[in-house]
């Protein structure tokens, strides 16, 4: 047998293979109270799909939050896992500040916007993406991947908003362009109209063709492509 490390991307790794599409869809929360945390996956506004109990022993509960293509089960004698071990849930979004502000309006508690420490890992805070350092306010450049806000179910749960505005390199099919919500594209036109706006500037000109200026940004920057200048 070869010992030779293959990367996902190795072409030699997957020849003769057929690819099957694995969606994931579902991640299993564990609570102590089924009504109670019913309540408050609702009130985040999240989409009820499911509420099935059949009288005896097993209740199953599914909720998809807003543009999400994975939602979240939970219920009684649905999984072993001990009420408010699930950590680490990332809920990425492409405006922070107005996600945060839709769960204080709610009544739900969260944190501050908070960032990393510039390459500082080790502290004190609770663990992260980006180790156990915190900084209070949203990264100062603004830059994808780096700004955060955290909060809990009633178990103790932990959720953590993320905000992505331009994607890796790789990381989504350039070829497709999609966007979760009326929002996420409302937030991609006007990011796309400001930096049209220095375009214009540079330019000294107005661009009569902005439409496929815009529709070139939005594309390259979902894409993490490079930006039209």
């Amino acid at each position: 047998m070869s010992t030779k490390p293959l990367r996902a991307n190795d072409p030699t790794s997957d020849a003769g293979v057929a690819r099957v599409d694995m969606k994931f869809e579902i991640v299993v929360i564990p609570v102590s109270d089924v009504d109670r945390a019913k309540e408050f996956y609702g009130r985040l506004g999240w989409r009820l799909d499911a509420d099935y109990d059949n009288g005896k022993d097993f209740r199953v509960i599914q909720f998809t939050p807003p543009g999400s293509g994975c939602s979240i089960i939970f219920g009684k004698n649905v999984t072993p896992a001990a009420p408010g071990s699930a950590q680490g849930l990332y809920l990425i979004v492409s405006d922070i500040q107005a996600a945060r502000k839709g769960l204080l309006d709610r009544g739900v508690e969260i944190t501050e916007v908070f960032h990393d420490s510039a390459g500082v890992y080790a502290g004190t805070d609770e663990p992260y993406l980006f180790g156990r350092v915190r900084v209070s306010g949203p990264d100062a450049e603004h830059r994808s991947y780096r700004s955060f806000a955290s909060f809990r179910d009633p178990d103790g749960n932990g959720w953590l908003f993320q905000e992505i505005t331009t994607r890796l390199p790789g990381r989504i099919d350039a070829a497709t362009t999609t966007f979760a919500s009326a929002n996420d594209l409302a937030s991609a036109f006007r990011r796309a109209e400001a930096a049209h706006g220095q375009h214009e500037k540079r330019t000294g000109q107005r661009d009569a063709n902005w439409p496929d200026w815009y529709a070139a940004y939005m594309v390259a920057e979902q894409a993490g492509g490079e930006l039209p200048q």
